[in-house]
C-alpha cells in the first residue's frame, strides 16, 4: 500500500472513530468535532473528501443523538466547513504551537459564527448590540468545556497519526 494511500486510510479511520466518540455521554460541548473538522482539513489529502468526512460524520452523530434536522444546523455545519478549510493551513505546518494555535483559533472562530446564528436565529435576545453581547456572554461557560475539548481531541488525532506514520515506517525499514 502507497504511503499516500496509508495516511488517508489512517485520518479517515481517526475521524470516523473521534466522531462516533460524540455518542458516549460527556460534558456540554466537550465534542471531538472541531478537532476533527481541523485535523481532517490538515490530514485527508483531498479537501473534498475533508469536507464530505466531516460533514458525513456529524450528520451521522446528529442522527444517532435524534438532533438531525435542528434550526440553526446551517451555522453549525456552515462552521465546521470553514474549520476542515483552515485545517487545510496546517498541511505544511506541523509543529505543536501550530496546531495548538490552529485548535484554539478554529474553536473561536466556531464559537462566534455559531453563537451569531443563535442569536440572528432566534427569539432569546433582543436585537441590540447589548442583546448580541447577552448571547455570547451566555455561551461562555459552554465555551470553557469546547477549548478543552479542541485541545484534548487535536492532540490525540495529530499524535495518533504521527504515531501511526511512525510505526509504520519503523515496519518498512530494512531490519
Amino acid at each position: 500500500m502507497r504511503d499516500r494511500t496509508f495516511a488517508t486510510i489512517i485520518a479517515l479511520t481517526l475521524v470516523i472513530v473521534a466522531a462516533g466518540s460524540r455518542v458516549i455521554p460527556h460534558p456540554w460541548n466537550f465534542t471531538p468535532m472541531i478537532a476533527v473538522a481541523l485535523f481532517g482539513g490538515a490530514r485527508i489529502n483531498r479537501g473534498w473528501l475533508a469536507g464530505l468526512a466531516v460533514i458525513g460524520c456529524l450528520a451521522l452523530g446528529d442522527l444517532a443523538l435524534g438532533y438531525f434536522p435542528y434550526g440553526g444546523m446551517e451555522w453549525v455545519y456552515g462552521s465546521m466547513l470553514l474549520v476542515v478549510v483552515m485545517g487545510r493551513m496546517l498541511r505544511t505546518r506541523t509543529s505543536l504551537l501550530a496546531t495548538l494555535v490552529m485548535a484554539l483559533g478554529t474553536g473561536a472562530v466556531f464559537f462566534i459564527i455559531t453563537n451569531l446564528g443563535v442569536f440572528l436565529g432566534g427569539a432569546l435576545y433582543p436585537r441590540t448590540l447589548a442583546g448580541l453581547g447577552e448571547c455570547y456572554v451566555a455561551a461562555l461557560p459552554f465555551y470553557r468545556n469546547q477549548i478543552v475539548g479542541d485541545i484534548a481531541f487535536s492532540g490525540a488525532l495529530f499524535g495518533l497519526y504521527s504515531l501511526a506514520l511512525t510505526m509504520r515506517r519503523g515496519a518498512l525499514a530494512p531490519a
